[in-house]
């Protein structure tokens, strides 16, 4: 297609979740609308779109899983679900007057950096256009894992993932098969247990679960809410605060977790009266290397005559055999599976081509890193949100995602008084300076001394998706760029090679603001 019909924009932001909409609000506020959002879907909501199977729901209380600037003083109970959130995701949109900026059914095929031009060049299902700064909100939690079992494809029944819900399917009278044991499982489970005709757990390793404080919201407390914006505030201080408070036994002193673990224990032993099955359920590591989770019906439905629990994971699949690595073998019409997703080896990294002509997956091939989670060195004016290094164990993503809007509205308001055609590009040593000093704090933390594999964990064994501090930390650091971290990039018509220092600031070298 000839260059002049390729569409040009200021910014393209990739997705339409809570990080791809939050970035959209964040321009507008900055009066920038020269933007789209290009969505591979058909509407907007990101994982709250893709998750709607039976008993999705959110593990964060809902008055701090939602924005900020965008308070719901109507939220109907203390955990939220799945309908609830994209329905406010879609009042978003309208509240925003963001659907103008929507390309939806336009996924990303690649993006590709020009070195002459600097600006990104996009293929998309929608067409193609070019944009000065691409925003990557695809999130983590966007493309399904499933794994690679031999005979699977024998399977003559019906095969899904958790985010991929048959609607059409029905469950009622079968012999069904979940694998897996996360977080959509532990809801899938009990919502399911009492229509079909045996459901087979297979649990590779068995999760931490403490109780679900969940209640309905009263009238009462809405119309305060509402009349009362302080009393809203107040909750959600609360609410955060509790959980900052938690941060230092994650991160620093797992041993104090003890306490967590006797309370989690003693809820499974409330439930499971059987001590051979309250055994395979127990497991033997410690509370919060895995993300902990939240059920009051999970253990219960474990419990009911037509579950069975395979502490095994799924082995071998022969026709309508299911085989588990212990051996054992079970008859199923559906096999559901709620193993998680790409997190680690995201799929978009496959399609980013940066200025050294090497896609990000290539360059991430050792894991994954970004300076401040937002900025890979050979990127220029491409950032993350829900990047590297960003992900909680304990707190609200949404507050991740603010803190990282802040970072991109100040990248932003960098490119404008710098003036002129411009491009930033995260220096190599200083992606590496905040990478080093982030796996140095990981090195203590629950999440990689507490002896369990997870998906926090990449390929080579290092802790590429969690943040090791608090949330208050990672706002302060990134509330503005420095650009001593960045090489400031112009067209080389305008100075050899397209390189040049940002003045003293740059010469002073990069500066790293995460404390030890």
């Amino acid at each position: 297609m000839a260059e002049r019909e390729r569409r040009h924009v200021r910014v393209a932001v990739i997705g339409s979740g809570f990080g791809g909409l939050g970035a959209a609000v964040r321009l507008r506020r900055q009066g920038i609308t020269d933007f789209v959002v290009l969505e591979r879907a058909g509407a907007v909501g990101g994982t709250w779109r893709d998750n709607s199977y039976p008993g999705c729901a959110c593990d964060v209380p809902s008055h701090l899983y939602s924005f900020s600037f965008a308070p719901h003083p109507e939220w109907p109970r203390n955990f939220s679900g799945q309908p609830h959130i994209r329905a406010y995701l879609e009042r978003v949109t309208d509240t925003f007057g963001l659907r103008p900026h929507l390309r939806l059914n336009s996924e990303v095929h690649s993006l590709r950096w020009d070195t002459e031009a600097l600006r990104w060049e996009l293929e998309t299902a929608g067409g193609p256009l070019t944009a000065d700064v691409v925003v990557s909100a695809t999130g983590p939690l966007s493309d399904p894992k499933v794994p690679d079992i031999p005979g699977l494809d024998t399977f003559p029944g019906k095969v899904s993932h958790s985010a991929r819900w048959d609607h059409d399917y029905d469950l009622r009278g079968k012999r069904v098969a979940m694998v897996g044991t996360g977080a959509s499982a532990i809801q899938i489970v009990p919502a399911i247990q009492p229509d079909v005709e045996r459901l087979t757990l297979f649990q590779r390793t068995p999760p931490w679960v403490l109780p679900r404080a969940d209640r309905k919201i009263s009238a009462a407390e809405k119309w305060l809410h509402t009349k009362v914006p302080a009393t809203r505030a107040a909750r959600r201080g609360l609410l955060w605060g509790i959980r900052e408070l938690q941060v230092s036994a994650f991160t620093k002193r797992p041993n104090e977790l003890g306490l967590i673990e006797f309370l989690a224990r003693n809820h499974m032993k409330k439930a499971v009266k059987d001590p051979v099955l309250r055994a395979a359920l127990t497991p033997d590591y410690r509370i919060g290397c895995k993300r902990i989770l939240l059920s009051n019906t999970y253990y219960p439905a474990l419990t009911q005559p037509n579950v069975d629990v395979v502490a095994a994971g799924l082995k071998e699949v022969r026709g309508s055999t299911l085989v588990g690595a212990d051996g054992s073998e079970v008859e199923a019409d559906a096999i559901v599976f709620g193993t998680g997703f790409h997190v680690t080896d995201m799929p978009i990294a496959q399609r980013v081509t940066g200025a050294r002509g090497t896609t990000l997956a290539e360059e991430w091939k050792g894991g994954m890193e970004a300076l401040r989670g937002a900025s890979a060195a050979g990127f220029p004016n491409f950032l993350t949100l829900i990047g590297p290094n960003t992900g909680l164990g304990n707190s609200s993503m949404i507050l991740m995602i603010e803190a990282q809007l802040n970072y991109l509205a100040d990248f932003m308001r960098q490119l404008d008084v710098l003036g002129g055609k411009i491009a930033l590009d995260a220096r190599p040593s200083a992606v590496s300076e905040w990478n080093h000093t982030i796996q140095q704090r990981m090195a203590r933390t629950v999440w990689n001394t507490g002896g369990c594999d997870s998906w926090y964990l990449d390929a080579n064994g290092r802790n590429t998706t969690a943040w090791p501090g608090t949330t208050a930390e990672f706002k302060k650091v990134t509330r503005q760029v420095d650009l001593a971290e960045y090489e400031v990039l112009r067209p080389p018509a305008g100075r050899p090679g397209g390189r040049t220092a940002s003045g003293d600031r740059t010469a002073a070298g990069p500066r790293t603001e995460v404390a030890a």
